[in-house]
């Protein structure tokens, strides 16, 4: 299964590498939106919609947000930290509310627990996670920016991954998801620890106004928010039944097993980039 996984990785992200370099902004919020569509078509299996016209209607609905919210930024030319910063802050809220979900489950599903509420849940899961990689695909430096985010969000998860494996026995969240330990938990956010030093040791001189504190507050947030990402689809998945959200991506699962990490990461990450003026 490692092997598998590593195999689908490496491909990826060479594929996300050379698109964050080498292709306009405007190509990359569009291959966005098909990627959060198909999160979306993946994501009405779990909301519990199973025609076909239903689940279209999801997607179409999932698509339409977006585009909204690209209209709201000027077409994605006009992203000011005033218009920014509402939108990725009322995200960051509702991942508050879903920490709070995650913590008291199962005795919260009977808020959210029914294809309308899961449907809710889905939409702002997966807009403002596109509409925050939008903001970021204009920061400047953006393809470094973008990769660090993604660097953030490996690091979290594979310091988890081994550390738990060698030294994981209390359960992290055991009624979401068994497998996950505090051992491993903070075996990620050493990992990104280290990381933020790495980065912070690397930044350019115009950077200077960024401390190691900053860097490390905004890189230890983001990890923690990869984390609630995770752990609420998961709490999903497992209402659901369902191991995986589809088959795929090879060793992986489906588009949504790899993106619930970075659809809480990403408003987190842009956000503490706006709070400590990057």
């Amino acid at each position: 299964m490692l092997k598998q996984r590593i195999l689908t990785a490496i491909p990826m992200a060479t594929l996300f590498l050379a698109g964050a370099y080498w292709l306009p902004s405007w190509a990359l919020a569009a291959i966005f939106v098909v990627i959060i569509a198909l999160g979306a078509w993946e994501w009405t299996s779990l909301a519990g919609l199973t025609h076909i016209r239903t689940k279209v209607l999801y997607v179409i609905l999932v698509v339409a947000c977006a585009g909204a919210l690209y209209r709201y930024a000027g077409d994605g030319r006009n992203l000011s930290q005033e218009l920014v910063q509402p939108v990725v802050g009322l995200a960051c809220l509702w991942w508050c509310f879903a920490l709070l979900w995650v913590k008291s489950y199962p005795a919260s599903a009977g808020l959210w627990n029914s294809r309308l509420g899961r449907s809710v849940m889905g939409v702002l899961i997966l807009v403002p996670a596109w509409f925050a990689a939008l903001y970021l695909l204009n920061a400047e430096a953006r393809s470094a920016v973008m990769v660090v985010l993604v660097m953030i969000v490996a690091a979290a998860d594979i310091g988890a991954y081994f550390t738990g494996k060698s030294f994981g026995r209390h359960a992290l969240s055991p009624q979401v998801s068994p497998g996950k330990t505090w051992e491993g938990f903070w075996g990620g956010v050493l990992a990104v620890a280290i990381l933020s030093v790495v980065i912070w040791s690397l930044l350019p001189g115009r950077f200077d106004h960024l401390s190691l504190v900053a860097i490390l507050v905004v890189a230890l947030l983001t990890a923690f928010a990869s984390v609630l990402g995770d752990l609420t689809v998961s709490m999903v998945k497992r209402v659901g039944g369902v191991k995986d959200s589809s088959s795929l991506l090879p060793g992986h699962g489906g588009i949504l097993d790899r993106l619930d990490s970075l659809c809480a990461a990403t408003p987190t990450f842009a956000l503490g980039l706006l709070m400590v003026g990057f």
